[in-house]
C-alpha cells in the first residue's frame, strides 16, 4: 500500500479517536454521569470484587438520583456479602493466627462472629483448623431492622446498610410484634410444632420453616425460611419473619446469636 494513503488512513484513525474521547469527556462532565448497570459478567468473569464495589460507590455518589441507582445498589450489597465471605482481607476484617486450644467455635465466639462465615471467609470444608493457620475474621457488628409496613429486612453493618432482603410479615389477625430483641438461637433444618399437632421434621412438605430458624427473644417469634416462595413480600405469616431460603441461610451464615433485631410498623 502507498505510504501516504497509510499516513492518511492512520491520521483519519486519530481523529475518530480523538472525537470519541471527546463525546466521553462531555458525557462524563460533572452533573451529567449516568450511573452504568451492573457489568454481572465482568464480576464473574474475576474482576476485583473490592475494586468494583468502589467503582459502584463511586458512582452513585456521582449521580444518586439515576435511574440505575436501584441496580447498582442492589450490585453493592451482593458485594459486600461476596467480599466478607472471600479471603480477601479488608478493613473492617483482621488476621488472625490459630493459637494452641484453639477452634471454630471458640474463635468465632471471641471475635462477635459465626463458625460458618469463618468457614466460607477462608475456604474450609471442614472445622478441624491447625496450630499456626491464618484466618481472616470479621469485625463487623451486625444487626437486623424490619420493616413491616414495607415488608423488607434489612442486615446492618456497624449502623450502615450491608444488605436488604424481601421478607414476609405477619397477617392483621396474628401481627409480627414491634420492638427491640435479639437471636436467641439457630437451628439448621429445623422441625416445626404446629399449634395443637405433632411435630412436622425438616424435610416433610408440610413444614412450613424452611432450611434455617433463628428464634428472637419474643417466645415463639423468628426468622426462618419458606415453603412458599410466592408469600415473600406480603403480610401473610401467623406472626414469624419469612424469607427466601437462599436468602435466610446466608443471613444465618452471617449473623451470630445475639444480634440485635429491631422490628419497626
Amino acid at each position: 500500500m502507498d505510504k501516504k494513503i497509510v499516513i492518511a488512513v492512520s491520521a483519519a484513525v486519530i481523529v475518530v479517536m480523538a472525537a470519541f474521547l471527546s463525546y466521553r469527556a462531555i458525557v462524563r462532565a460533572p452533573g451529567t454521569e449516568k450511573v452504568q448497570a451492573p457489568d454481572v459478567e465482568r464480576t464473574r468473569a474475576g474482576i476485583d470484587p473490592v475494586k468494583a464495589r468502589e467503582n459502584y460507590q463511586k458512582e452513585i455518589e456521582k449521580s444518586p438520583a439515576s435511574a440505575d441507582t436501584p441496580k447498582v445498589q442492589a450490585a453493592i450489597e451482593d458485594l459486600n456479602v461476596k467480599i466478607l465471605c472471600s479471603p480477601a482481607v479488608t478493613p473492617d476484617s483482621l488476621v488472625y493466627r490459630v493459637q494452641k486450644g484453639d477452634n471454630l467455635v471458640r474463635i468465632a465466639k471471641k471475635h462477635g462472629t459465626t463458625v460458618e462465615l469463618i468457614m466460607k471467609a477462608n475456604g474450609l470444608a471442614g472445622p478441624a483448623i491447625r496450630i499456626g493457620r491464618v484466618l481472616k475474621v470479621t469485625r463487623l457488628t451486625f444487626s437486623i431492622v424490619i420493616d413491616k409496613s414495607q415488608n423488607i429486612l434489612t442486615l446492618k453493618a456497624d449502623g450502615n446498610v450491608f444488605k436488604t432482603y424481601r421478607a414476609a410479615t405477619g397477617k392483621a389477625s396474628s401481627p409480627t410484634p414491634v420492638g427491640t430483641f435479639k437471636i436467641t438461637n439457630k437451628i439448621v433444618d429445623p422441625p416445626w410444632y404446629p399449634p395443637n399437632g405433632r411435630m412436622i421434621p425438616a424435610g416433610d412438605p408440610k413444614n412450613v420453616l424452611g432450611s434455617r430458624w433463628m428464634g428472637i427473644s419474643k417466645p415463639t417469634y423468628g426468622i426462618h425460611g419458606t415453603i412458599v416462595p410466592d408469600s415473600i413480600g406480603k403480610s401473610v405469616t401467623e406472626g414469624c419473619v419469612r424469607l427466601q431460603n437462599s436468602d435466610v441461610e446466608e443471613l444465618f451464615a452471617i449473623v451470630p446469636e445475639g444480634t440485635e433485631v429491631i422490628i419497626v410498623d
